[in-house]
């Protein structure tokens, strides 16, 4: 019996120990595939795949995002000091895919910021740096690039990058827009991956919001991802991207990531989607869809910008690798939807498509193909615009209400192509088809430039438009008084008196004179008429 006792506590004994080792080789499997998968809290350190990079800029927030390559808490340290980040935001929810507002923050502000996951620092240098957004209506100098067609993993896209950054120099990019087919050539996340992100993620992506716009090849160059990804978002564009859809970064709410407009200061931008399909089955040229739609109204609740560009990928004038007299998108949006910007007063219309660069004049009302345009009856100005002194070179002006649009094509920041028999287009003769290059777009107050960058180094071309200007003004003062008269242009000046600055402070005597200020250009003149009475 004693002996029946003692082998039986012996197997209990052995049973115990068999099920403590079952438990620890089940838990010990479980921390090693926790320590894969866990990062930092128990060992394992997540590596960072994507980013940073920044989305949807306003005046008091910003978003920031990155990837790992494993789940991870994702936070951001910031500040306006690079030695004192002392603001957190974040939270410790695990993931992938890391979305981050900073919030409460001052307008037109840099801010340094730093990315941790749950235990180390993912990634700090001298250009993590933000700058918010002006308060909408407020005038400055924005620097804005423009990137159309970029996402191919060529040299021509490097080289087009490399210039840009060198005119750019120190002069801080407020923000860059992109014009449609973003990486190629399917627009998969493997492909955004490999031609965007991995390009410009130490460039541009970590100091300057950027705002899209899809092409045909973000959503799959096929007819079934143009009729669905719209509205389902399964596309990768629509999951790499945040877009202020809910009105915060300025203009009306869109609800959609498709469309969406936002203010940079005193210009009010809209992006549009020229290629997928909306709830109806409408598109950006049916002119009862909900995208134009909502054009419509946000226009009419920003007549108070004093700049309004659009942009989209799909151009309604272009002789470069797309024919716009042949290709019913763009013939469509020529006939149906570029009327109702016209109407609006659109200052600026930004496309891609077209690996090429082509450029219009000063222009309003050309509806149909290329042979039907007239230069007689379609241009509101002969001038290049280019401003350089040249014959016929002065700057577009629109005073008060004037209507007026310059249509320019920037497709070639990552390729170019062939060209159709009959390029460039009658109503756009700037133009190139030989050489990459990105855009940019320079606004200070009432002057607004646009400056195409070509890889090869050379400003292959530029144009400056103007509101406001050539004013004349009669002044009242009595004897004693002294007044400052200020030019009403951004340029060089030449007054009456010999002074050389855009402003002057006078104290005329008693009687009537007059003081002018030109531009050495003779382009522009303003004239002051100031009667003096005696006391």
């Amino acid at each position: 019996m004693v002996a029946l006792f003692i082998l039986l506590l012996v197997m209990k004994v052995k049973i115990c120990a068999l099920f403590i080792l079952l438990c620890w080789t089940v838990f010990a499997s479980a921390q090693t595939t926790t320590s894969r998968r866990d990062a930092g809290r128990y060992g394992y350190r997540p590596k960072l795949l994507r980013g940073p990079y920044l989305q949807v800029t306003t005046p008091h927030s910003v978003i920031v995002r990155w990837r790992t390559d494993e789940l991870d808490a994702g936070f951001v340290r910031f500040g306006t000091d690079a030695k004192k980040l002392d603001q957190l935001a974040g939270n410790n929810t695990r993931t992938k895919e890391h979305i981050v507002t900073l919030s409460n923050l001052k307008p037109s502000t840099k801010y340094y910021y730093m990315i941790e996951g749950f235990k180390d620092t993912l990634q700090y240098d001298h250009d993590n740096y933000l700058s918010t957004f002006p308060l909408a209506g407020e005038k400055g100098k924005y620097s804005i690039g423009i990137f159309g067609d970029c996402g191919t993993r060529t040299t021509n896209q490097l080289n087009s990058l490399a210039q840009f950054e060198k005119y750019l120099g120190n002069t801080p990019l407020t923000a860059w827009i992109l014009l449609g087919d973003n990486a190629y050539s399917f627009g998969s996340d493997m492909e955004y991956q490999a031609n965007f992100f991995n390009t410009y993620k130490d460039h541009l992506l970590k100091k300057s919001a950027v705002f899209p716009a899809p092409g045909n090849h973000d959503y799959r160059d096929e007819p079934y991802a143009a009729e669905v990804a719209q509205r389902s978002g399964e596309i990768a564009y629509y999951q790499n991207f945040n877009m202020p859809t809910k009105g915060e970064a300025g203009g009306l709410p869109s609800n959609t990531p498709a469309f969406y407009s936002f203010d940079v200061g005193n210009v009010h931008f809209l992006s549009l989607d020229s290629h997928g399909t909306e709830d109806n089955g409408s598109r950006l040229f049916d002119t009862t869809g909900v995208q134009v739609k909502w054009v419509k109204a946000d226009l009419e609740a920003n007549k108070n910008k004093d700049w309004v560009v659009a942009y989209w990928h799909h151009p309604p004038y272009s002789m470069g690798s797309h024919n716009s007299d042949t290709e019913r998108q763009m013939v469509k949006i020529r006939e149906n939807f570029i009327q109702i910007l016209e109407r609006y007063g659109v200052d600026l219309v930004l496309c891609g498509h077209s690996h090429s660069y082509e450029r219009s004049k000063l222009m309003q009302g050309h509806y149909g193909p290329e042979a039907s345009f007239s230069p007689e009856k379609h241009l509101l100005s002969t001038s290049s615009g280019q401003y350089d002194g040249t014959p016929n070179s002065c700057p577009y002006i629109k005073q008060g209400s004037e209507k007026g649009t310059v249509y320019v094509l920037s497709g070639s920041a990552g390729r170019v192509d062939h060209a159709q028999a009959s390029f460039p287009h009658d109503a756009m003769p700037f133009a190139n088809v030989e050489v990459s290059g990105a855009s940019i777009l320079e606004v200070e107050d009432n002057r607004l430039d646009l400056k195409w960058l070509r890889a090869d180094g050379k400003i292959g071309d530029h144009f400056t438009m103007m509101k406001g200007v050539n004013k004349k003004r009669t002044i009242e003062l009595a004897e004693g008084e002294t007044v400052t008269l200020n030019a009403s242009f951004i340029s060089d000046y030449k007054w009456s008196n010999g002074a050389k600055t855009r402003a002057i402070t006078i104290k005329p005597a008693v009687g009537k004179h007059q003081y002018t200020v030109k531009d050495s250009k003779g382009c522009l003149e303003d004239i002051f008429e100031i009667n003096v009475t005696k006391k």
